[in-house]
């Protein structure tokens, strides 16, 4: 590849790192902003929390579709209408004041606006980087990640200070318009933009699977199975987090100079962003099975610390870093390995399928992990259900998908017909 068309990918990993962050802010700040739409509403915080949950059932469920128009359509165009609409989401939450009017802007607008983004940045990012696939996903989910670290305090501060309302117009133009700016530089690449997947390590599909030969395929709910386990798993621990602090007499204590639960939760925001391209990266070396088998029995271990080490404050802020750590990596090897077997030409519509096990531990982490807790009267329960999913995850990476995975491959190159023309990479 020439240094001008290896220039042009890495500005199309930029421009699609900044559209993440961009985007990222309504789902990590939506807690500023529940108690003022709860005085403004006349609800209360399970009536307005619905609001994060239509968010991201709309981000998740839905993005099958989204790929398909992003497949169908302007790459560019459908990120930058994304962009504009997550930023709507909020200038319109901002002019509302019933729960019925939150719902419809914020989460609906919201949700349909990140969705398209998400999905859209990982399907171009495939595309570009079949040589460095894992670290490219992991680079702009990284951006999704830790975006709303840059905007968390200028939005907390402008909440005190000007409301609300204001607050939500103003960042919701900012974000949505800069989104939208980065997003008209993406594009596609063409015929010859892209370099071969190279053979090392890994198993690269040179054929194109298309969405309904793909969800016929085994290989395909075995990675949709996996990728729901540790999604549960590890919103499991996102969502009870402050609860298993408190619970332990850890959340108050002082650590480091700060307070135990806060400094946590920024440590934990901080290593589930920079795990995604470190995996993504390990990944394109070692293959993304043994990654996976890695990856996932390190969460395993360290959950098992975390509760071992439960009572003391900085042996739980530490660890519940290394937990994240080896937690936020699904949301590059997963899209890595998808398109390693499944091939690039309808990758953002076949992502969409498989990002939809992402909506599905949504609503069973936290929800079921807190029905067990309240049942059993102790999160040991959860931690056990946690580590046997990673555990169990980790043993069908290696013994079952690796080898399913060369299976197919191999009968790849048998049955060509049966999944269309040869990719591009």
């Amino acid at each position: 590849m020439d240094t001008t068309l290896s220039r042009q990918r890495w500005l199309q990993l930029g421009l699609g790192l900044v559209a993440m962050m961009a985007i990222s802010s309504p789902q990590y700040v939506w807690t500023l902003f529940t108690k003022p739409l709860i005085a403004t509403t006349g609800s209360t915080l399970p009536q307005i929390q619905w609001t994060f949950t239509i968010l991201i059932v709309l981000q998740t469920f839905f993005s099958p579709v989204q790929g398909y128009l992003i497949d169908r359509f302007s790459p560019k165009l459908m990120i930058a209408l994304g962009a504009a609409l997550s930023g709507l989401g909020w200038v319109l939450a901002a002019r509302v004041d019933t729960l019925l009017g939150v719902y419809a802007t914020y989460g609906l607008f919201c949700g349909l606006g990140t969705g398209i983004v998400y999905v859209g940045i990982v399907g171009l990012m495939v595309k570009w980087f079949p040589d460095r696939r894992g670290f490219a996903v992991g680079v702009v989910a990284a951006g999704y990640g830790m975006g709303a670290m840059l905007s968390t305090f200028p939005i907390s501060d402008m909440l005190t200070a000007s409301g609300y309302r204001h607050t939500l117009t103003v960042f919701g133009v900012i974000l949505g318009a800069i989104g939208a700016l980065a997003a008209l530089g993406l594009r596609a690449p063409r015929a010859g933009e892209v370099l071969p997947a190279p053979a090392r390590n890994l198993s690269t599909c040179v054929h194109d699977t298309t969405p309904r030969v793909m969800l016929r395929t085994p290989l395909f709910w075995l990675m949709f199975v996996m990728m729901t386990m540790m999604s549960t798993g590890g919103l499991m621990v996102v969502a009870n987090f402050a609860s298993f602090a408190r619970d332990f007499g850890v959340a108050d204590a002082i650590i480091f100079g700060f307070v135990a639960l806060p400094f946590a939760l920024t440590f934990d925001r901080i290593t589930n962003g920079l795990t995604r391209p470190f995996f993504g990266w390990v990944s394109d070396r070692i293959g993304r099975e043994n990654t996976m088998g890695i990856a996932f029995a390190a969460e395993a271990a360290a959950i098992a610390l975390l509760l071992v080490f439960r009572e003391n404050p900085y042996a739980f802020a530490l660890l519940s870093g290394v937990v994240f750590f080896a937690w936020g990596e699904i949301f590059s090897l997963f899209p890595s390995i998808l398109t390693d077997t499944f091939g690039t030409k309808h990758a953002t519509t076949n992502y969409g399928f498989l990002y939809m096990a992402q909506g599905i531990g949504s609503l069973f982490g936290g929800p079921i992990a807190a029905w067990i807790y309240a049942v059993q009267g102790s999160w040991l329960p959860v931690f056990a259900i946690i580590i046997t999913l990673d555990v169990l995850t980790a043993i069908l990476a290696y013994f079952v998908l690796k080898p399913m995975r060369r299976r197919w491959l191999g009968g790849m190159a048998e049955i060509p017909a049966m999944v269309g023309k040869p990719a591009l990479a």
